[in-house]
């Protein structure tokens, strides 16, 4: 090793070179993630020799070895695979949380984009998910932008699915592949089904199609982007980013959906909707909640213990469940007087952006969490015991279930993932 020493002059040098046949002490960090540059490292490229001639730890892969299996571990793109119907349980990506000798809960994210040179090696999960009640099956690529919504209409073969990048894509059941895509011409908020209806939220407008009839309206009123849909009492609702909240009523004579309310009363944009328990339930950037008569339309009540943005709700037997990006889920019940109290509040280590809840092969209820770390969390209702966790590129803000056991998550990278809850 060279050491230059400058001396209070500044104008002369004195090296200090060590024995030739000096070795290095250390292995070179770098190397052992296959990715140092330097011509003449100063650590070791290679293992350590113990005291009795074994290596220290197990010898690293062959690098060819070690792309190979970041590769093979990978998702399958493009693999068609029947999906709703005759789909065998895949447990290849399976990575029980208590049999893991790596650092748990966090992903390669080497392995994740697809170049990690570690293999088995690598002390972070090569894997979409930890937990041992699911598996991953799939996933589908062609978005360019954050998928944002994902509808299933009923009696239809078809997967719909829509993104920042202004588009929908409709995907065949059976096979996975993408069978055709609908230029909006606006980033989409938003996306739900409600019988055989696709409905679509984008800028200034709500777009509707029938996928039986083939029936496609624009239904205009909107100011802003439409962040939130919501079908209730024969009536289609919409949360805008002006803040208010309005709503549709079918016409069967003019097959069309005419405008009936409009509600106003959150001071910023509007971002979530459910209906339950003949009430519609708002979240909005302004922290609050407001519950609403679904037959009056009237505000009944406005709930304030969130201290940020209230991203989704989920209406569950008599329960009311509502997340925040101030890394809270609230549990709300009503009390004697029919107003609404926190009864549970859980907390996250990250802000939590949408909730889906869901029963798993043995008709136990599950939440489905998505957090702003890129995971989506799984929880056992009512105990909250977490049972596993799943992974993705960036944050998760679409979840939609299927039948038969299977879910769906969209992310900020455009990827689709198809999962299913194992039958034993």
């Amino acid at each position: 090793m060279d050491l230059d020493v400058v001396n209070n002059g500044g104008n002369k040098r004195m090296y200090h070179r060590a024995q030739q046949n000096e070795r290095p002490s250390k292995v070179c960090y770098y190397w052992l993630e296959g990715r140092c540059t330097r011509e003449n490292c100063k650590f070791l490229h290679g293992e350590l020799p113990s005291s009795n001639g074994f290596s220290q730890k197990r010898s690293l892969q062959p690098i060819e070895e070690r792309i190979s299996h970041a590769t093979s571990a990978g998702p399958r793109r493009g693999m068609p695979l029947k999906w709703f119907r005759g789909q065998g349980d895949r447990q290849g990506d399976a990575a029980p949380i208590e049999n893991r000798r790596k650092v748990q809960n966090k992903i390669c994210t080497y392995w994740i984009a697809g170049n990690c040179r570690l293999g088995d090696e690598c002390k972070f999960l090569h894997s979409h998910f930890v937990g041992e009640s699911m598996t991953f099956l799939t996933m589908l690529s062609g978005h360019e932008k954050a998928v944002r919504g994902i509808a299933l209409p009923m009696d239809s073969e078809k997967l719909f699915t829509g993104s920042q990048d202004e588009s929908v894509r409709v995907w065949d059941c059976q096979t996975g592949q993408c069978v055709g895509v609908i230029n909006l011409g606006g980033e989409v908020g938003c996306m739900i089904s409600e019988g055989p209806w696709v409905f679509v939220g984008i800028p200034n407008t709500v777009k509707a199609w029938n996928t039986k009839t083939s029936t496609d309206l624009s239904l205009e009123g909107p100011c802003g982007q439409v962040h939130t849909l919501a079908v209730g009492n024969e009536m289609l609702f919409a949360g805008i980013q002006d803040g208010s909240i309005l709503a549709w009523k079918f016409s069967v004579v003019g097959n069309c959906f005419e405008p009936a309310a409009s509600l106003s009363g959150h001071t910023r944009s509007v971002v979530s909707l459910v209906v339950g328990l003949k009430r519609i339930y708002s979240g909005s950037m302004d922290n609050t909640i407001k519950v609403w008569d679904l037959d009056t339309l009237q505000c009944l009540q406005t709930l304030s213990e969130h201290s940020s943005v209230v991203m989704s709700l989920l209406c569950w037997d008599q329960f009311l469940l509502s997340c925040s990006l101030d890394r809270t889920i609230k549990v709300w019940v009503a009390t004697g007087d029919g107003s609404l109290e926190v009864t549970y509040t859980h907390n996250e280590e990250h802000g939590v952006l949408a909730l889906c809840g869901m029963h798993d092969a043995q008709a136990k209820p599950v939440l489905l969490c998505s957090c702003n770390d890129n995971t989506v969390r799984l929880y056992d209702l009512p105990s909250f015991n977490e049972r596993g966790r799943l992974f993705s590129k960036e944050e998760v803000r679409a979840i939609q279930v299927g039948s038969g056991g299977l879910f769906f998550t969209g992310d900020g990278n455009g990827d689709l993932k198809i999962w299913k809850f194992l039958t034993e």
